[in-house]
């Protein structure tokens, strides 16, 4: 049905056969080249991961509804992490047939009832989890984690010796600690059927590829 695969800081492509989701490609920020893949639909969180390629078949960073390929795509204010007020960022929920993924960049933790509804259903979930006021931290996302209630949740902007972050960031084991959920490493993340999604809470660590 669909693959995820990680690529450092924010960045995953989430693929199926028809086309590619890749999300906020802008990896120059962490000292790593930019995610461009031709005919890809580009998806940014914040404005300042969007590269806007020339190549891209759709270029989303805000909120509203959009429909590509097999995605289905909803977009909704948040607020940014680093701002005491105003909406600066985007969360989505991808709908690949009858799978539901919820993406949240780098958000403030405290989203409000109205927004989790908004939200809704969500089997996998990807979020940041590396703190130190540039993401949400260990404790923020493992209760965001509990609040929306995902299956299958997929860590991303974690330590990682090789990127250049902006501050440090905290270990993939804070936050594994801090949920207390199982953890399966794979280079990719396969989702044949939604039939095949864990019953229970699992945390994917995708390699960097």
């Amino acid at each position: 049905m669909f693959d995820v695969e990680y690529k450092g800081g924010n960045t995953v492509l989430i693929s199926t056969k028809k086309a590619v989701i890749v999300v906020d490609p802008k990896l120059s920020i962490v000292g790593l080249k930019d995610t461009v893949l031709k005919d890809s639909v580009e998806l940014a969180t914040e404005s300042r991961f969007a590269i806007n390629s020339d190549d891209a078949r759709l270029v989303i960073e805000g909120p509203g509804e959009y429909g590509v390929a097999d995605f289905d795509i909803l977009g909704l204010p948040v607020q940014r992490h680093l701002d005491a007020e105003g909406q600066l960022s985007t969360m989505y929920r991808i709908e690949v047939g009858d799978v539901r993924i919820g993406l949240l960049g780098n958000i403030y933790e405290k989203l409000s009832d109205d927004q989790l509804e908004a939200l809704g259903l969500i089997d996998i979930l990807i979020l940041p989890v590396g703190g130190n006021g540039y993401t949400l931290d260990a404790t923020g996302a493992a209760n965001l984690v509990r609040k929306i209630d995902p299956k299958v949740v997929i860590p991303v902007h974690y330590a990682d010796a090789t990127l250049k972050y902006e501050v440090p960031q905290d270990t993939l084991e804070t936050f594994v600690k801090e949920l207390g959920a199982p953890v399966e490493a794979t280079p990719k993340y396969k989702v044949k059927a939604a039939s095949t999604i864990p019953a229970s809470l699992m945390v994917i660590e995708l390699m960097r590829s």
